[in-house]
């Protein structure tokens, strides 16, 4: 999915414009992105969490040249998935593998949270 199919989305469901999505969508994206440069970590119950991992420095070689040069620390985002999302994705436990997929979500009905 991409964003233009996140914001149509949110638009169809909340009878909203497309610009007011929009909105909505980018205050979102742009909400985790300043909580992670303040080194916040994000919890979206039902769903999952965003952190940053820190990478260490390290050797790496330039794949044009072979040489060798120097890759310095960096923070990386990391997300991890909470249980609820996994068993919508997967199924429901002791369900059998290839069972019948959940019902869409409806604005009445929320899968998450």
């Amino acid at each position: 999915m991409t964003k233009a199919e996140l914001v149509e989305e949110v638009s169809r469901v909340s009878d909203l414009t497309k610009k007011h999505s929009e909105v909505i969508v980018d205050t979102v994206f742009r909400s985790i992105v300043v909580a992670l440069q303040r080194g916040e970590k994000i919890e979206l119950r039902g769903f999952g969490s965003f952190r940053l991992r820190k990478r260490e420095p390290r050797k790496g070689r330039n794949p044009k040249t072979g040489a060798r040069v120097e890759v310095p620390p960096k923070q990386v985002p990391y997300f991890k998935p909470g249980k609820e999302l996994k068993d919508l994705i997967n199924g429901a436990e002791g369900e059998a593998p290839g069972a019948a997929a959940p019902a869409p979500v409806t604005p009445e009905e929320p899968a998450l949270g």
